[in-house]
Protein backbone atom coordinates (compact mmCIF):
# COMPACT_ATOMS: atom_id res chain seq x y z
CA UNK A 1 0.00 0.00 0.00
CA UNK A 2 2.84 2.30 -0.20
CA UNK A 3 2.15 3.42 -3.93
CA UNK A 4 -0.77 4.98 -5.55
CA UNK A 5 -1.43 3.91 -9.23
CA UNK A 6 -2.13 7.01 -11.63
CA UNK A 7 -3.78 6.32 -14.69
CA UNK A 8 -5.13 8.12 -17.64
CA UNK A 9 -7.12 6.73 -20.50
CA UNK A 10 -7.03 8.26 -24.48
CA UNK A 11 -10.20 6.51 -25.80
CA UNK A 12 -10.46 6.08 -29.56
CA UNK A 13 -13.56 5.79 -31.06
CA UNK A 14 -14.35 5.38 -34.64
CA UNK A 15 -18.25 6.95 -35.42
CA UNK A 16 -20.80 5.39 -37.01
CA UNK A 17 -20.66 7.57 -39.97
CA UNK A 18 -21.94 6.43 -43.92
CA UNK A 19 -18.65 8.46 -45.58
CA UNK A 20 -15.10 9.01 -44.04
CA UNK A 21 -14.11 12.49 -42.41
CA UNK A 22 -12.81 14.23 -45.09
CA UNK A 23 -14.03 12.79 -48.22
CA UNK A 24 -17.18 10.82 -49.60
CA UNK A 25 -15.46 7.21 -49.43
CA UNK A 26 -17.83 4.58 -47.61
CA UNK A 27 -16.63 3.24 -44.19
CA UNK A 28 -16.58 -0.18 -44.10
CA UNK A 29 -14.73 -2.88 -42.31
CA UNK A 30 -15.11 -6.04 -44.43
CA UNK A 31 -14.35 -4.73 -48.06
CA UNK A 32 -11.20 -5.79 -49.68
CA UNK A 33 -7.83 -3.83 -48.68
CA UNK A 34 -7.65 -0.59 -50.79
CA UNK A 35 -11.17 -0.28 -52.37
CA UNK A 36 -13.09 2.04 -49.69
CA UNK A 37 -10.09 4.55 -50.97
CA UNK A 38 -9.47 8.00 -52.96
CA UNK A 39 -7.07 11.02 -53.75
CA UNK A 40 -8.15 12.42 -50.32
CA UNK A 41 -7.92 9.77 -48.00
CA UNK A 42 -4.86 8.23 -49.43
CA UNK A 43 -2.87 12.14 -49.44
CA UNK A 44 -2.49 12.33 -53.42
CA UNK A 45 -1.19 16.18 -54.20
CA UNK A 46 -3.35 18.58 -54.97
CA UNK A 47 -6.62 16.88 -52.94
CA UNK A 48 -8.71 18.95 -50.74
CA UNK A 49 -10.06 17.93 -47.72
CA UNK A 50 -14.14 18.24 -47.18
CA UNK A 51 -15.80 18.21 -43.49
CA UNK A 52 -18.58 15.75 -43.14
CA UNK A 53 -21.00 17.28 -40.89
CA UNK A 54 -22.38 13.94 -39.41
CA UNK A 55 -19.08 13.60 -37.46
CA UNK A 56 -19.59 17.08 -36.33
CA UNK A 57 -22.92 16.62 -34.89
CA UNK A 58 -21.64 13.04 -33.11
CA UNK A 59 -18.92 14.50 -31.46
CA UNK A 60 -21.05 17.35 -29.78
CA UNK A 61 -24.01 14.60 -29.37
CA UNK A 62 -21.10 12.86 -27.17
CA UNK A 63 -19.67 15.97 -25.22
CA UNK A 64 -23.47 17.00 -24.31
CA UNK A 65 -23.70 13.40 -23.49
CA UNK A 66 -20.71 13.40 -20.89
CA UNK A 67 -21.40 17.17 -19.81
CA UNK A 68 -18.30 19.32 -21.42
CA UNK A 69 -18.39 22.52 -23.01
CA UNK A 70 -18.97 22.86 -26.65
CA UNK A 71 -16.41 25.11 -28.27
CA UNK A 72 -18.44 27.30 -30.50
CA UNK A 73 -15.60 28.33 -32.69
CA UNK A 74 -13.10 25.27 -33.33
CA UNK A 75 -10.42 24.44 -36.01
CA UNK A 76 -8.68 21.29 -37.11
CA UNK A 77 -4.44 21.05 -36.88
CA UNK A 78 -1.74 19.05 -38.27
CA UNK A 79 -0.09 16.37 -36.34
CA UNK A 80 3.12 15.63 -38.25
CA UNK A 81 4.71 12.41 -37.92
CA UNK A 82 5.76 10.13 -40.94
CA UNK A 83 4.90 6.05 -40.62
CA UNK A 84 3.37 3.79 -43.40
CA UNK A 85 -0.12 4.06 -42.94
CA UNK A 86 -0.39 7.41 -42.52
CA UNK A 87 -0.16 8.46 -46.28
CA UNK A 88 -0.26 12.26 -46.11
CA UNK A 89 2.67 12.07 -43.36
CA UNK A 90 0.33 13.89 -41.19
CA UNK A 91 -2.91 13.39 -39.62
CA UNK A 92 -5.41 16.42 -39.77
CA UNK A 93 -6.82 16.48 -35.65
CA UNK A 94 -7.47 19.31 -33.20
CA UNK A 95 -4.78 20.47 -31.06
CA UNK A 96 -5.18 24.18 -29.65
CA UNK A 97 -8.93 24.70 -30.18
CA UNK A 98 -10.69 20.96 -29.55
CA UNK A 99 -14.60 20.90 -29.95
CA UNK A 100 -15.53 19.70 -26.40
CA UNK A 101 -13.85 20.25 -22.70
CA UNK A 102 -14.45 19.96 -19.52
CA UNK A 103 -16.58 17.04 -19.50
CA UNK A 104 -17.04 13.81 -16.75
CA UNK A 105 -18.68 10.10 -16.59
CA UNK A 106 -19.44 8.82 -13.22
CA UNK A 107 -18.18 5.71 -12.37
CA UNK A 108 -19.22 2.73 -9.45
CA UNK A 109 -19.63 4.04 -6.10
CA UNK A 110 -20.64 7.81 -7.18
CA UNK A 111 -16.93 8.86 -8.38
CA UNK A 112 -16.37 11.51 -10.96
CA UNK A 113 -13.54 10.84 -13.84
CA UNK A 114 -12.73 14.12 -15.40
CA UNK A 115 -13.04 14.02 -19.37
CA UNK A 116 -9.59 16.99 -20.51
CA UNK A 117 -10.96 17.01 -24.03
CA UNK A 118 -12.90 15.45 -26.95
CA UNK A 119 -11.79 16.35 -30.27
CA UNK A 120 -12.18 15.14 -34.05
CA UNK A 121 -9.77 13.61 -36.29
CA UNK A 122 -9.00 10.83 -39.02
CA UNK A 123 -7.45 6.87 -38.14
CA UNK A 124 -4.95 5.55 -40.42
CA UNK A 125 -4.35 2.99 -42.38
CA UNK A 126 -3.61 -0.58 -41.10
CA UNK A 127 -0.38 -2.74 -41.23
CA UNK A 128 -0.71 -5.94 -42.48
CA UNK A 129 2.39 -8.13 -41.02
CA UNK A 130 3.25 -11.36 -43.16
CA UNK A 131 4.43 -14.48 -41.33
CA UNK A 132 8.11 -14.05 -39.92
CA UNK A 133 8.13 -10.92 -40.58
CA UNK A 134 9.14 -10.91 -43.99
CA UNK A 135 6.77 -8.39 -45.71
CA UNK A 136 4.10 -5.77 -44.62
CA UNK A 137 1.13 -4.69 -46.82
CA UNK A 138 -0.61 -1.82 -46.08
CA UNK A 139 -4.72 -1.22 -46.10
CA UNK A 140 -5.56 2.24 -46.78
CA UNK A 141 -9.59 1.52 -46.13
CA UNK A 142 -9.20 2.89 -42.59
CA UNK A 143 -7.68 6.24 -43.38
CA UNK A 144 -9.58 9.07 -42.94
CA UNK A 145 -12.04 6.63 -41.59
CA UNK A 146 -13.54 9.80 -38.60
CA UNK A 147 -12.67 9.27 -34.94
CA UNK A 148 -13.11 10.94 -31.71
CA UNK A 149 -10.54 10.66 -29.26
CA UNK A 150 -11.74 11.27 -25.19
CA UNK A 151 -9.11 12.04 -23.01
CA UNK A 152 -9.53 11.20 -19.17
CA UNK A 153 -7.82 13.10 -16.63
CA UNK A 154 -5.52 11.18 -14.41
CA UNK A 155 -8.53 10.36 -11.71
CA UNK A 156 -8.59 6.47 -12.29
CA UNK A 157 -6.80 4.16 -9.00
CA UNK A 158 -6.61 0.80 -10.55
CA UNK A 159 -7.45 -1.22 -13.13
CA UNK A 160 -10.73 -2.19 -11.91
CA UNK A 161 -11.92 1.26 -11.91
CA UNK A 162 -10.20 1.77 -15.80
CA UNK A 163 -12.33 -1.19 -16.82
CA UNK A 164 -15.32 0.46 -15.25
CA UNK A 165 -15.30 3.71 -16.76
CA UNK A 166 -14.62 1.91 -20.36
CA UNK A 167 -17.91 0.21 -20.20
CA UNK A 168 -20.13 2.81 -19.50
CA UNK A 169 -18.45 5.19 -21.73
CA UNK A 170 -18.77 2.05 -24.50
CA UNK A 171 -22.60 1.72 -23.43
CA UNK A 172 -23.21 5.62 -23.50
CA UNK A 173 -20.99 5.98 -27.04
CA UNK A 174 -23.79 3.18 -28.44
CA UNK A 175 -26.80 4.02 -26.43
CA UNK A 176 -26.78 7.84 -28.38
CA UNK A 177 -25.85 6.11 -31.62
CA UNK A 178 -22.26 7.59 -32.35
CA UNK A 179 -20.53 4.35 -32.61
CA UNK A 180 -20.91 0.26 -32.89
CA UNK A 181 -17.68 0.53 -29.97
CA UNK A 182 -16.78 -3.40 -31.40
CA UNK A 183 -13.45 -3.61 -29.86
CA UNK A 184 -12.70 -6.83 -32.07
CA UNK A 185 -13.02 -4.66 -35.07
CA UNK A 186 -10.85 -2.00 -33.76
CA UNK A 187 -13.76 0.75 -33.43
CA UNK A 188 -13.15 1.29 -29.79
CA UNK A 189 -9.56 1.26 -28.67
CA UNK A 190 -7.87 2.88 -25.72
CA UNK A 191 -3.94 4.53 -25.14
CA UNK A 192 -3.29 3.79 -21.19
CA UNK A 193 -1.30 6.39 -19.82
CA UNK A 194 0.24 4.72 -16.20
CA UNK A 195 2.22 6.44 -13.34
CA UNK A 196 2.80 5.48 -9.85
CA UNK A 197 3.52 7.68 -7.11
CA UNK A 198 3.43 7.45 -2.83
CA UNK A 199 0.58 8.26 -1.19
CA UNK A 200 0.24 11.12 0.44
CA UNK A 201 2.09 13.02 -2.68
CA UNK A 202 0.67 14.94 -4.57
CA UNK A 203 2.96 15.73 -7.49
CA UNK A 204 2.32 13.16 -9.94
CA UNK A 205 5.20 10.40 -11.26
CA UNK A 206 6.68 9.76 -14.87
CA UNK A 207 4.09 8.21 -17.20
CA UNK A 208 4.24 5.67 -19.81
CA UNK A 209 1.92 5.12 -22.38
CA UNK A 210 0.70 2.10 -24.03
CA UNK A 211 -0.88 2.31 -27.77
CA UNK A 212 -4.12 0.97 -29.23
CA UNK A 213 -5.21 -1.63 -26.31
CA UNK A 214 -8.59 -3.43 -28.27
CA UNK A 215 -9.86 -5.47 -25.35
CA UNK A 216 -11.04 -4.89 -21.42
CA UNK A 217 -8.78 -7.92 -20.60
CA UNK A 218 -5.40 -6.83 -22.19
CA UNK A 219 -6.34 -3.00 -20.97
CA UNK A 220 -6.86 -4.95 -17.21
CA UNK A 221 -3.35 -6.99 -17.57
CA UNK A 222 -1.19 -3.91 -18.87
CA UNK A 223 -2.16 -2.02 -16.25
CA UNK A 224 -1.44 -4.20 -13.44
CA UNK A 225 2.23 -5.13 -15.13
CA UNK A 226 2.98 -1.69 -16.24
CA UNK A 227 2.06 -0.36 -12.56
CA UNK A 228 4.23 -3.57 -11.00
CA UNK A 229 7.30 -2.59 -13.27
CA UNK A 230 7.18 0.91 -12.56
CA UNK A 231 7.18 0.26 -8.43
CA UNK A 232 9.63 -2.44 -9.11
CA UNK A 233 12.09 0.09 -10.73
CA UNK A 234 11.31 2.82 -8.04
CA UNK A 235 11.93 0.54 -5.20
CA UNK A 236 15.18 -0.78 -7.00
CA UNK A 237 16.55 2.66 -6.87
CA UNK A 238 16.09 3.19 -10.61
CA UNK A 239 14.07 5.97 -12.39
CA UNK A 240 10.62 5.69 -14.70
CA UNK A 241 11.22 6.87 -18.79
CA UNK A 242 8.54 8.32 -20.04
CA UNK A 243 8.11 6.14 -22.79
CA UNK A 244 5.50 4.81 -25.28
CA UNK A 245 5.12 0.61 -25.18
CA UNK A 246 3.86 -2.10 -27.18
CA UNK A 247 1.39 -4.44 -24.70
CA UNK A 248 2.19 -8.10 -25.41
CA UNK A 249 -1.06 -9.98 -24.50
CA UNK A 250 0.28 -13.10 -25.76
CA UNK A 251 3.12 -13.00 -23.07
CA UNK A 252 1.56 -10.71 -20.53
CA UNK A 253 4.55 -8.31 -20.95
CA UNK A 254 4.65 -4.26 -22.63
CA UNK A 255 7.84 -3.31 -24.72
CA UNK A 256 9.50 -0.13 -25.16
CA UNK A 257 8.94 1.78 -28.75
CA UNK A 258 9.75 4.78 -28.53
CA UNK A 259 10.50 7.65 -26.14
CA UNK A 260 7.27 9.10 -25.63
CA UNK A 261 6.84 12.46 -27.47
CA UNK A 262 5.44 15.54 -26.47
CA UNK A 263 3.09 17.97 -28.23
CA UNK A 264 6.03 19.89 -29.54
CA UNK A 265 7.52 17.12 -31.05
CA UNK A 266 4.69 16.46 -33.70
CA UNK A 267 5.20 20.32 -34.70
CA UNK A 268 1.64 20.88 -34.81
CA UNK A 269 -0.02 24.08 -36.93
CA UNK A 270 -3.24 25.17 -38.15
CA UNK A 271 -5.03 23.17 -40.87
CA UNK A 272 -4.57 25.10 -43.85
CA UNK A 273 -7.13 23.32 -45.63
CA UNK A 274 -10.19 23.84 -43.32
CA UNK A 275 -11.36 26.82 -42.44
CA UNK A 276 -12.44 27.70 -38.35
CA UNK A 277 -15.69 25.57 -37.78
CA UNK A 278 -18.51 27.90 -35.86
CA UNK A 279 -21.19 26.14 -34.36
CA UNK A 280 -24.25 28.24 -34.12
CA UNK A 281 -27.67 27.97 -31.18
CA UNK A 282 -29.55 26.92 -33.89
CA UNK A 283 -27.15 23.99 -34.34
CA UNK A 284 -26.84 22.95 -31.29
CA UNK A 285 -30.12 23.25 -30.30
CA UNK A 286 -30.79 20.90 -33.02
CA UNK A 287 -28.18 18.46 -31.78
CA UNK A 288 -29.75 18.50 -28.30
CA UNK A 289 -33.32 17.49 -29.65
CA UNK A 290 -31.71 15.01 -32.00
CA UNK A 291 -29.88 13.21 -28.80
CA UNK A 292 -31.23 9.95 -27.73
CA UNK A 293 -31.89 9.01 -24.03
CA UNK A 294 -28.99 8.41 -22.18
CA UNK A 295 -28.35 5.29 -20.27
CA UNK A 296 -29.27 7.04 -16.58
CA UNK A 297 -32.09 8.37 -17.88
CA UNK A 298 -33.44 5.36 -19.24
CA UNK A 299 -33.06 3.59 -16.28
CA UNK A 300 -34.52 5.61 -13.94
CA UNK A 301 -37.54 5.23 -16.62
CA UNK A 302 -37.48 1.65 -16.37
CA UNK A 303 -37.67 1.82 -12.51
CA UNK A 304 -39.96 4.77 -12.18
CA UNK A 305 -42.09 3.61 -14.91
CA UNK A 306 -42.19 0.51 -15.63
CA UNK A 307 -42.04 -0.74 -12.19
CA UNK A 308 -38.42 -2.63 -12.83
CA UNK A 309 -36.44 -3.78 -9.99
CA UNK A 310 -32.52 -2.32 -9.65
CA UNK A 311 -30.59 -5.57 -10.93
CA UNK A 312 -33.12 -5.94 -13.82
CA UNK A 313 -32.69 -2.47 -15.04
CA UNK A 314 -28.35 -2.73 -14.38
CA UNK A 315 -28.79 -5.77 -16.73
CA UNK A 316 -30.68 -4.64 -19.43
CA UNK A 317 -29.16 -1.08 -19.59
CA UNK A 318 -26.16 -2.70 -20.21
CA UNK A 319 -26.51 -4.46 -24.10
CA UNK A 320 -28.02 -2.00 -26.29
CA UNK A 321 -29.26 -5.25 -28.43
CA UNK A 322 -31.41 -6.09 -24.98
CA UNK A 323 -32.44 -2.72 -24.60
CA UNK A 324 -33.60 -2.60 -28.33
CA UNK A 325 -35.84 -5.52 -27.91
CA UNK A 326 -37.07 -4.87 -24.24
CA UNK A 327 -38.41 -1.93 -25.68
CA UNK A 328 -39.98 -3.55 -28.59
CA UNK A 329 -41.76 -6.20 -26.47
CA UNK A 330 -43.27 -3.72 -24.45
CA UNK A 331 -44.23 -1.21 -26.80
CA UNK A 332 -46.29 -4.61 -28.36
CA UNK A 333 -48.01 -4.63 -24.90
CA UNK A 334 -46.58 -7.18 -23.04
CA UNK A 335 -46.04 -6.34 -19.81
CA UNK A 336 -42.62 -5.18 -18.15
CA UNK A 337 -41.87 -7.48 -15.66
CA UNK A 338 -42.93 -10.70 -17.57
CA UNK A 339 -40.78 -9.28 -20.25
CA UNK A 340 -37.49 -8.74 -18.19
CA UNK A 341 -38.08 -12.18 -16.27
CA UNK A 342 -37.58 -13.84 -19.52
CA UNK A 343 -35.54 -12.25 -20.99
CA UNK A 344 -32.83 -12.18 -18.93
CA UNK A 345 -33.58 -15.84 -17.69
CA UNK A 346 -34.48 -17.81 -21.02
CA UNK A 347 -33.37 -15.05 -23.75
CA UNK A 348 -29.54 -13.99 -22.53
CA UNK A 349 -28.41 -17.68 -21.92
CA UNK A 350 -29.01 -18.13 -26.11
CA UNK A 351 -27.29 -15.32 -27.13
CA UNK A 352 -23.68 -13.43 -26.94
CA UNK A 353 -22.20 -10.38 -25.63
CA UNK A 354 -23.38 -7.77 -27.73
CA UNK A 355 -25.19 -9.69 -30.27
CA UNK A 356 -28.68 -8.96 -31.48
CA UNK A 357 -31.11 -10.75 -30.75
CA UNK A 358 -32.76 -13.35 -33.84
CA UNK A 359 -35.78 -13.62 -32.17
CA UNK A 360 -38.89 -11.86 -33.58
CA UNK A 361 -40.44 -9.78 -30.39
CA UNK A 362 -43.82 -10.54 -31.64
CA UNK A 363 -42.88 -14.19 -31.17
CA UNK A 364 -41.53 -13.27 -28.23
CA UNK A 365 -44.77 -11.55 -26.83
CA UNK A 366 -46.84 -14.30 -27.73
CA UNK A 367 -44.89 -17.06 -26.12
CA UNK A 368 -45.04 -15.12 -22.42
CA UNK A 369 -49.01 -14.30 -23.27
CA UNK A 370 -49.96 -17.77 -23.91
CA UNK A 371 -47.97 -19.09 -20.66
CA UNK A 372 -49.36 -15.89 -18.47
CA UNK A 373 -52.79 -17.13 -19.99
CA UNK A 374 -52.57 -20.47 -18.73
CA UNK A 375 -52.51 -21.59 -22.39
CA UNK A 376 -49.49 -23.30 -22.11
CA UNK A 377 -46.67 -24.45 -19.11
CA UNK A 378 -43.61 -22.48 -18.88
CA UNK A 379 -41.89 -25.22 -19.67
CA UNK A 380 -43.52 -26.22 -22.88
CA UNK A 381 -43.05 -22.01 -23.27
CA UNK A 382 -39.14 -22.32 -23.12
CA UNK A 383 -39.13 -25.08 -25.39
CA UNK A 384 -40.94 -23.22 -28.38
CA UNK A 385 -38.91 -20.39 -27.40
CA UNK A 386 -35.96 -22.44 -28.16
CA UNK A 387 -37.46 -23.36 -31.27
CA UNK A 388 -38.44 -19.72 -32.55
CA UNK A 389 -35.13 -18.62 -31.35
CA UNK A 390 -33.16 -21.37 -33.88
CA UNK A 391 -35.34 -21.47 -36.17
CA UNK A 392 -38.28 -18.50 -36.09
CA UNK A 393 -41.17 -20.69 -36.01
CA UNK A 394 -44.58 -19.33 -35.62
CA UNK A 395 -45.15 -20.01 -31.75
CA UNK A 396 -48.79 -20.75 -31.89
CA UNK A 397 -48.63 -23.04 -35.39
CA UNK A 398 -46.30 -24.84 -33.66
CA UNK A 399 -47.61 -25.24 -30.28
CA UNK A 400 -51.09 -26.03 -32.24
CA UNK A 401 -49.54 -28.55 -34.93
CA UNK A 402 -47.54 -30.40 -31.94
CA UNK A 403 -50.49 -29.93 -29.56
CA UNK A 404 -49.12 -28.89 -27.31
CA UNK A 405 -51.91 -26.58 -25.91
CA UNK A 406 -52.47 -27.00 -21.97
CA UNK A 407 -55.77 -29.20 -20.46
CA UNK A 408 -58.07 -26.63 -19.05
CA UNK A 409 -61.27 -28.81 -18.77
CA UNK A 410 -60.74 -29.85 -14.66
CA UNK A 411 -62.95 -32.72 -15.38
CA UNK A 412 -60.46 -34.17 -17.81
CA UNK A 413 -57.46 -33.32 -15.38
CA UNK A 414 -59.26 -35.21 -12.07
CA UNK A 415 -60.30 -37.90 -14.34
CA UNK A 416 -56.56 -38.37 -14.81
CA UNK A 417 -55.36 -37.77 -11.55
CA UNK A 418 -57.88 -40.33 -9.97
CA UNK A 419 -56.11 -43.05 -12.26
CA UNK A 420 -52.85 -42.18 -10.91
CA UNK A 421 -53.81 -42.23 -7.31
CA UNK A 422 -55.41 -45.69 -8.11
CA UNK A 423 -52.24 -46.88 -9.84
CA UNK A 424 -50.15 -45.61 -7.06
CA UNK A 425 -51.23 -47.11 -3.63
CA UNK A 426 -48.45 -47.10 -2.00
CA UNK A 427 -47.06 -43.69 -2.44
CA UNK A 428 -50.51 -42.75 -1.38
CA UNK A 429 -50.14 -44.22 1.36
CA UNK A 430 -46.55 -42.87 2.45
CA UNK A 431 -48.01 -39.32 1.94
CA UNK A 432 -51.03 -40.04 4.15
CA UNK A 433 -48.96 -41.09 6.20
CA UNK A 434 -46.86 -37.57 6.15
CA UNK A 435 -44.65 -38.33 3.71
CA UNK A 436 -44.12 -34.99 1.73
CA UNK A 437 -41.45 -36.72 -0.52
CA UNK A 438 -43.96 -38.92 -1.64
CA UNK A 439 -46.90 -36.09 -2.79
CA UNK A 440 -43.77 -35.14 -4.76
CA UNK A 441 -43.51 -38.47 -6.97
CA UNK A 442 -47.46 -38.36 -7.31
CA UNK A 443 -47.22 -34.94 -8.55
CA UNK A 444 -44.98 -36.21 -11.35
CA UNK A 445 -46.54 -39.38 -12.16
CA UNK A 446 -49.69 -36.96 -12.79
CA UNK A 447 -47.89 -34.60 -15.14
CA UNK A 448 -46.79 -37.79 -16.85
CA UNK A 449 -49.78 -38.67 -17.36
CA UNK A 450 -50.98 -35.35 -18.64
CA UNK A 451 -48.09 -35.27 -21.18
CA UNK A 452 -47.29 -31.97 -19.30
CA UNK A 453 -50.12 -30.34 -21.13
CA UNK A 454 -51.27 -28.97 -17.49
CA UNK A 455 -50.54 -26.25 -15.07
CA UNK A 456 -48.32 -28.00 -12.07
CA UNK A 457 -49.94 -25.43 -9.96
CA UNK A 458 -53.94 -26.72 -10.63
CA UNK A 459 -52.38 -29.87 -10.44
CA UNK A 460 -51.05 -29.76 -6.95
CA UNK A 461 -53.91 -27.93 -5.85
CA UNK A 462 -56.59 -30.90 -7.52
CA UNK A 463 -54.13 -33.95 -6.17
CA UNK A 464 -54.30 -32.19 -2.22
CA UNK A 465 -58.35 -32.15 -2.56
CA UNK A 466 -58.24 -35.34 -4.21
CA UNK A 467 -55.90 -36.93 -1.52
CA UNK A 468 -57.25 -35.43 1.35
CA UNK A 469 -60.61 -36.16 1.13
Amino acid sequence: MKWETVIGLEVHAELSTATKIFCSCPVSFREKPNTCICEVCTGMPGALPSLNEKVVDYAVRTGLALGCDINRHTRFDRKNYFYPDLPKAYQISQLYAPICTNGSLEIGGGKRIGIHELHMEEDAGKLLHGEEGKKTLIDYNRAGVPLIEIVSEPDLRSAEEAIDYLTRLRTLLQFIGVSDCKMQEGSLRADVNVSVRRYGEAELGTRTEMKNLNSFHAIKRAIEYESRRQIDLLEGGSAVTQQTRRWDDRLAKSYVMRSKEDAMDYKYFPEPDLPELIISEDKLNKIKSETPELPEEKKRRYRNELGLGEYDTELICSDLSLVRFFEKAVDLGADPKQTANWLLSEVLRMVGDGEEIPLKAESFVKIISLVSENKISRSTGKAVLEKAFSEGIDPEEYIDKNNLFQISDISDIEKALKRVIEENPKSVSEYRGGKEKAFKYIVGQSMKALGGKADARLVGSLLHKLLDR
